[in-house]
């Protein structure tokens, strides 16, 4: 259980640091993800910036991830997931549309700009404040991958064991504290699991430890 999402930070960096993980950049997914790695950037004297998805939804069930859209407009569905639901191409269209413009208004709030910094021949570790289906955290990874860094690592407070698996076929290496086969949801492991603001989670990105001059 972490007390808030700057405790599980802190122990998060304890654990990279204890793995001699380095990085060159670490990358957050806001919102939840930026107290998170404000706390990792520190601890690796990293630079902090943003990589961006949005998850969208299953029909009448939008907490149920059935796939995410990322920042530069790549989308990944979970086929399995939709062949279960049958869910239709009409559905997924509309509601790719509707995230594309979604994502682009994430990234103008917290990069202003291009869809993802340079990556290219970077180590690279992205963060999240947990993860449930991993829906978003693949769309970031492939989009990190895709950028050219030389090592991407997933660093995230917990997630369920076999949802972490999966995601280790996305980058190089998973790090997660908690990975209980007990899992409900991300914040049923923090006391504090307060929704972050836009502009709470913006303020994260200025001068920490790590950033650049």
């Amino acid at each position: 259980m972490f007390a808030d999402r700057e405790d599980a930070g802190r122990r998060l960096a304890d654990l990279l640091d204890g793995r001699d993980e380095t990085a060159d950049l670490v990358l957050a997914i806001p919102r939840g993800g930026l107290p998170v790695g404000r706390e990792v950037a520190d601890r690796l004297r990293a630079p902090l910036d943003v990589v961006v998805a949005t998850k969208v939804g299953a029909p009448d069930n939008p907490e149920l991830a059935v796939g995410a859209v990322a920042g530069d407009g790549s989308a990944w569905w979970n086929e399995d997931l939709l062949s279960y639901l049958d869910v239709g191409d009409d559905y997924l269209d509309r509601e790719r549309e509707r995230e594309v413009e979604a994502v682009r208004e994430k990234v103008s709030l917290y990069r202003g700009g291009d869809p993802l910094p340079d990556v290219v021949e970077k180590r690279v570790v992205v963060v999240d404040d947990g993860v449930a289906t991993g829906a978003t955290a693949r769309a970031c990874l492939r989009q990190v991958v895709a950028g050219g860094a030389e090592r991407v690592v997933l660093a995230v407070p917990v997630g369920p064991p076999h949802t972490l698996s999966e995601l280790e076929a996305e980058c190089d290496a998973v790090v997660a504290v908690e990975s209980p086969e007990a899992f409900g949801a991300v914040g049923a492991f923090y006391r504090d699991f307060a929704q972050v603001s836009d502009e709470e989670a913006a303020s994260y990105l200025r001068d920490g430890a790590g950033a650049e001059p």
